[in-house]
């Protein structure tokens, strides 16, 4: 099981300061927590990507290409990658580079991200936004498993004896994620190809997130990669905490009823009984981290959202120790006990290669 930190990347104002950070001041505490992931023992940071504001990560690359140099464990991936309006040339050479610089370390999710207005920003519909999904990742996989790649499609200009450079480290592209919400189409493209499904998970009922990796499952097994409890799941989730559960109410609250996520709508207490927001002690975390197994089945990655709705940097390093200290422990131990063996473990590139090497001959 991996778990680490997944961001959102807002710049979000301080209910209890009124002061707003700069992006600048952002983005170098996204690589700051980065930094304090790897330092407590987590396994992943991930960056979403926007071109918006009150959101700061348009470049997600660049950012984890900085942080790569400042981390040596840790994989980097992103939350998401937008497969609609992103070409998919420029996906595979920015990944490609960013593996070789980080030695391997790096995956990502693929998605179409929630913000319509970006699509006519890079000359996209957001009506094609299904079709554009899979007509690019279906050209991104031939440009990282192919050397040379002839194709033509509705969406871009043709491609003739075309290579990207550079190639992916070893032989062995990054795997993919594919994160959705709503989409059962993107179930379908991550079951086909055998890659993994990322369910963002943060603000529905988990009923609603059931019928989509249930759908994951079967379509994984149907097409001949395993049975249905193999099939590669990452889960997101969220939590405030404190040693004392009501430290833990009292400090979230007035973040939570401002943040433009979450405030103005369903109260705290209503949100958490809903959606997997833990706002308690660690033991409460850990209880309501495990009972994503229950609901989802064995899944291999657990990103959780904490440096969002206006936390200053300090408060989540905080978090972060705590979380170090009092339930990465406990969550490893109990997911590891949980998972039966012949369900795979998380996909990183040195046993990836390792196979690679064997299916060749």
């Amino acid at each position: 099981m991996e778990i680490g930190v997944f961001t959102v990347s807002d710049v979000t104002r301080n209910p209890l300061t009124g002061e707003t950070p700069t992006e600048g001041e952002r983005i170098k505490a996204a690589v700051a927590i980065a930094k304090k992931v790897e330092e407590i023992g987590m396994d992943v940071y991930a960056t979403g990507e926007h071109h918006n504001p009150p959101f700061y990560a348009s470049s997600p690359t660049t950012l984890l290409g900085y942080i790569a140099a400042q981390t040596e464990r840790i994989t980097l991936s992103t939350s998401t990658t937008l497969i609609t309006t992103n070409d998919p040339v420029k996906i595979a050479e920015d990944f490609a580079t960013l593996q070789h610089l980080a030695d391997g370390r790096v995956d990502l999710i693929l998605g179409r991200g929630n913000t319509g207005p970006v699509y006519p920003w890079f000359g996209k519909n957001q009506q094609d936004s299904v079709e554009l999904t899979v007509e690019n990742y279906n050209l991104l996989r031939q440009l990282w498993d192919n050397d040379v790649v002839n194709w033509e499609g509705k969406y871009r200009t043709p491609l003739r004896n075309f290579t990207s450079t550079p190639r992916p480290l070893n032989g062995v592209a990054p795997f993919v994620w594919h994160g959705s919400i709503r989409t059962p189409e993107v179930a379908e493209i991550a079951a086909y190809f055998g890659d993994g499904f990322f369910a963002n998970n943060i603000f529905w009922p988990k009923e609603h997130y059931q019928q989509l990796i249930g759908l994951y499952r079967e379509r994984y097994a149907h097409y001949g990669h395993g049975t249905e409890d193999q099939a590669i799941v990452g889960l997101g989730g969220q939590f405030y905490m404190a040693r004392k559960s009501q430290d833990a109410v009292k400090e979230f609250r007035p973040f939570f009823d401002n943040a433009p996520v979450y405030g103005h709508g369903p109260t705290m207490e209503s949100f958490m009984a809903q959606t997997p927001l833990t706002v308690g002690s660690p033991q409460e975390v850990i209880e309501k981290t495990l009972s994503f197994q229950e609901f989802f089945g064995d899944y291999q990655r657990q990103l959780f959202l904490i440096d969002h709705a206006g936390l200053p940097l300090k408060t989540v390093l905080n978090q972060l120790d705590l979380f170090g200290e009092l339930v990465l422990p406990e969550l490893r131990a109990e997911f590891a006990r949980r998972r039966p063996a012949h369900v795979p473990d998380k996909p990183v590139h040195t046993p990836r290669r390792v196979g690679a090497v064997t299916a060749a001959g």
